[in-house]
């Protein structure tokens, strides 16, 4: 089992609310968290995968939770959202902290009563795959640390190219880390997706058309890290806009994929206001587009989108456990000046991020991030361009080029 970083905020929060739901995507571990956590011991633990008990729960869901006794989790919670109402009962009743922990593979906000019943009663955690830092057994504090009054990166190692890659084709699904056959994993992917897509998505809604999620996870997949455009994925798919966005919002409901919205501010410049198109993870981003370590060795020019995505989210993990809290956007005016990720922490404060995949920084590359320093004044913090080099280089006070193993291998 790998150490998960979020454990320390899941047990704050178990000593503090009655109910905590750890949602996430299916098979980033979330059972295998809380049950290290809490201890099969003491809590008992029921999933709504088990035939019997969902049956149990859908038939009478007052009854199951009256039934319980003790610390409980109950697995898979989104397949029967009646259960919420009755777990609001048995808190209005008793509001010990730590009575219920759940664990969902679907964002309880979409469904129906949910977000209504249990708040201000429930706390909610988002587990994604494995960080860098947990496979390698560290805490990161790289978005803290892009926020101190100093930079102070680490002195790093030097990685090589195919080891980046590997990073990027392996992922962090737990099951697929260890991994070493490309063929496995992707054999691995094409079941993970057609179980959700087949399953999960059908406890969500009532889909006409369910062959067509595979393939909008597909073109969603080809159009990695870029905009989200509903007009042209409509037309490239034949499905209408809206039903289109039906369907897109139940991939992001499961976790597949997920967007950064676009930053605004009070700028004079015109900012573009399409939020930016991630999937959770690049592994299963480069299965869905059939590339493998050697294709990138090949063709490095492949590795752009992999490695943009991989980086922000690495950073969207590492804001679960940060102090800061940053929340992320992305930058991009008419003109086509445009910042990978801006990270803005409650203050207002601004962190800029650049990827770049080359093993140089020029001039031009830190441009935008300098521009908008002298637009926002005390507001910008600092700006980095994350690359495939060795040093990290200052270009000025508040901007550097770091080596992009800096992002996993700055410690809390």
């Amino acid at each position: 089992m790998y150490p998960r970083n979020l454990t320390a905020l899941l047990r704050e929060a178990l000593d503090d609310r009655p109910v905590v739901l750890l949602n996430g995507a299916r098979q980033v571990g979330k059972s295998t968290l809380v049950q290290s956590l809490t201890g099969t011991d003491r809590a008992q633990y029921f999933t709504l995968d088990d035939a019997t008990v969902l049956a149990a729960v859908t038939r009478d869901p007052a009854g199951f939770v009256a039934g319980l006794a003790g610390p409980v989790i109950l697995d898979e919670v989104q397949r029967a959202p009646e259960l919420f109402l009755a777990l609001k009962a048995a808190v209005d009743r008793d509001r010990r902290p730590g009575r219920f922990l759940l664990t969902g593979s679907a964002n309880v906000y979409v469904l129906p009563r949910v977000s209504e019943s249990l708040a201000g009663r429930m706390e909610i955690l988002t587990l994604w795959p494995l960080s860098q830092g947990e496979i390698e057994g560290v805490v990161e504090g790289f978005v803290d640390a892009l926020f101190a009054r100093t930079l102070a990166p680490p002195r790093v190692e030097p990685l090589e190219r195919g080891d980046l890659f590997e990073r990027l084709i392996r992922g962090g699904f737990p099951e697929l880390v260890d991994k070493r056959s490309e063929a496995r994993r992707r054999a691995w992917f094409n079941s993970y997706t057609t179980s959700i897509l087949q399953r999960d998505v059908r406890d969500l809604t009532n889909i006409e058309d369910l062959a067509a999620l595979p393939r909008l996870l597909s073109l969603l997949a080809a159009r990695a890290t870029t905009l989200l455009n509903y007009s042209e994925l409509s037309r490239s798919s034949g499905i209408p806009a809206s039903t289109l966005k039906r369907y897109f919002a139940l991939l992001e409901a499961t976790f597949l994929v997920l967007t950064v919205p676009a930053w605004s501010t009070n700028l004079s410049k015109r900012l573009v206001k399409s939020p930016k198109l991630l999937l959770n993870d690049t592994g299963l981003l480069a299965s869905s587009l059939g590339l493998s370590q050697d294709r990138l060795a090949e063709d490095p020019g492949l590795a752009g989108p992999l490695l943009e995505n991989f980086v922000l989210m690495e950073i969207r993990k590492q804001v679960s456990w940060s102090r800061t809290q940053p929340s992320l956007f992305h930058y991009r005016t008419q003109t086509g000046q445009e910042i990978d990720l801006l990270l803005e922490d409650p203050a207002g404060r601004i962190v800029g991020i650049e990827v770049k995949m080359g093993s140089t920084v020029q001039e031009k590359d830190v441009r935008v991030l300098q521009d908008l320093a002298e637009s926002l004044g005390e507001r910008f913090v600092r700006g980095v361009v994350l690359y495939a080099g060795e040093r990290a280089v200052p270009f000025s006070e508040k901007i550097f080029a770091l080596p992009i193993q800096t992002l996993w291998r700055t410690p809390a």
